[in-house]
């Protein structure tokens, strides 16, 4: 453990994805809990600084990947004269290890040796404590507890204004007047995560059914954009189409006012939990266990443990840690049934 009460000057090195920053956010809160007179400073990336602006006590230094060579040197003339007590280096990826070359700490605190991939060794000097099958936010968790934070149930403040709250209300417009409401965020980062169309429409029809608003939201792509479509072309219902009308924040907005979340494996999904709405989760190629929905992954519906024994005929935890799937149609074993059923569940549970 590495525990000081002269630690005056933090930074964290976290520059993506949404999901993985929302799993940070609540390290770093937690830290600031413990070490209040602590300056905090986030390297972290252009989009997902959108998200996380005005974050209370933090100071953000944006990492513009698309700069190239000119985006580190950039960062080397930010902290020129400048020496961090402390680095929390919470990324692997590669681009991340050239980042933290150019942050000068005392102390430069990386991951275990089990996960510390991509030249991530040459760039720290401490370790976190190993952990084994833990999920990504857990992880995030071994860093507040390496520095002296004790252990704690992970909570968010998310820095959004009653402007943005406003913007956000005025795009729900009736829907919002009308009670619950269930988003459909259905597209991940790569087509091959998003479930079929024809079926999300099935539960936008039985929420509709079940005297739900149905919203759907997303991002301006191409991707995102049709999967809409052909999900609003799917059913006759009424649904509000969201997708590449909202900034990340108003987003965030608007999943808060949502009372139930239907998405696969994307950041959204990890938006929702930041604002204690439910999410039902939907995944295939990757393990929920290390990246579902942190508070309410006994709300998922994966098949990927039949297709991890299957395609390695070894369980999950006879594998590495964090292995993933492979094929372009898993999505398409989960049923529509499947999904149904869950959705029924959640609302019972939670009373919705």
């Amino acid at each position: 453990m590495i525990q000081s009460t002269a630690f005056s000057d933090i930074c964290i090195l976290r520059l993506s994805a949404i999901g993985d920053v929302c799993h940070a956010v609540s390290a770093v809160q937690a830290i600031q809990k413990t070490y209040p007179s602590a300056k905090i400073t986030w390297v972290i990336g252009k989009v997902e600084a959108m998200l996380l602006a005005d974050l209370a006590g933090v100071e953000l230094v944006v990492f513009d990947k698309s700069r190239g060579r000119a985006a580190y040197q950039q960062l080397k003339q930010h902290f020129k004269g400048r020496k961090f007590d402390l680095l929390l280096h919470m990324q692997v990826a590669l681009r991340a290890n050239l980042v933290a070359h150019y942050i000068p700490a005392k102390v430069k605190l990386g991951f275990d040796w089990a996960r510390a991939k991509e030249l991530h060794s040459l760039f720290i000097n401490k370790r976190i404590a190993a952990q084994s099958q833990e999920h990504v936010l857990d992880g995030f968790k071994g860093f507040a507890k390496a520095i002296g934070v004790p252990d704690y149930q992970p909570s968010w403040q998310m820095p959004v204004t009653e402007d943005t709250q406003r913007i956000a209300d005025d795009l729900l417009g009736e829907t919002r007047l009308a009670g619950r409401i269930f988003v459909i965020s259905p597209a991940a980062s790569k087509e091959e995560r998003n479930w079929l169309a024809q079926r999300y429409a099935k539960l936008a029809e039985h929420a509709y059914l079940q005297g739900f608003s149905v919203v759907i939201t997303g991002g301006p792509t191409a991707l995102e954009v049709n999967l809409a479509e052909q999900i609003i072309a799917s059913t006759d219902i009424p649904i509000l189409n969201l997708v590449g009308k909202t900034s990340l924040k108003e987003l965030l907005c608007v999943l808060k006012r949502a009372s139930l979340v239907l998405a696969p494996d994307t950041g959204p999904a990890h938006m929702a939990v930041t604002v204690a709405t439910p999410v039902i989760g939907l995944y295939a190629h990757s393990n929920p266990a290390r990246t579902g929905p942190y508070l309410y992954q006994d709300y998922v519906v994966e098949v990927y443990h039949q297709n991890l024994l299957k395609q390695t005929a070894k369980t999950a935890e006879q594998n590495p840690w964090g292995t993933r799937v492979k094929g372009a149609d898993l999505m398409a074993q989960i049923s529509v049934d499947e999904v149904i059923a869950m959705f029924d569940f959640v609302v019972e549970k939670e009373q919705l």
